[in-house]
Formats: structure tokens, C-alpha cells, sequence
């Protein structure tokens, strides 16, 4: 599929078919970058994307609770060690 560089303000760009992008399920941001002399065009990835319902899940497991407890948030290096 060819495009063409259109102007856009001081810049220049290209439109992207909507079809193209509802393949990518893109509808908002994306990452651009340059690669072996290409320009590579991807959906901004969302690394926490799923985390909100795995906090649910644990929330509802009673598993949302600190592994070291509130007895060891300090330590005796605190004591010893820290100048204050």
C-alpha cells in the first residue's frame, strides 16, 4: 500500500488507512522509531495492562498483605548505622 507525505502545520506526515489501524487495534498513541532504515510504527504497549484485576483477585484472596509484615519495616541498621 502506497502513501503519500502530506503537510501537516510545519511538519509533514502520512494518513494511515483506518482499516490498518483497526487490524492493529490502534486508536490512540503509538511508539515510532527508526530500524534498519525504516520507519517501524507499533501500539503503545501497556506493561500493567491486566493488573487491575489481578488486585481484585487478591484483595478477594486475602492475598494483598505485606510478605514482611509491619514488625520488620525497620531494621537495626536503621539504628546503628543511619546518621540522622
Amino acid at each position: 500500500m502506497r502513501a503519500r507525505i502530506v503537510k501537516i502545520g510545519n511538519s509533514q506526515g502520512i494518513r494511515i488507512p483506518k482499516p490498518l489501524l483497526e487490524q492493529l487495534k490502534i486508536n490512540e498513541d503509538v511508539d515510532i522509531e527508526v530500524e534498519n532504515n525504516q520507519i517501524v510504527i507499533r501500539p503503545v504497549s501497556n506493561p500493567r495492562i491486566g493488573w487491575d484485576d489481578a488486585f481484585r483477585k487478591m484483595a478477594k484472596n486475602n492475598d494483598d498483605v505485606l510478605i514482611d509484615g509491619e514488625e520488620t519495616l525497620t531494621h537495626t541498621w536503621d539504628e546503628t548505622e543511619w546518621q540522622w
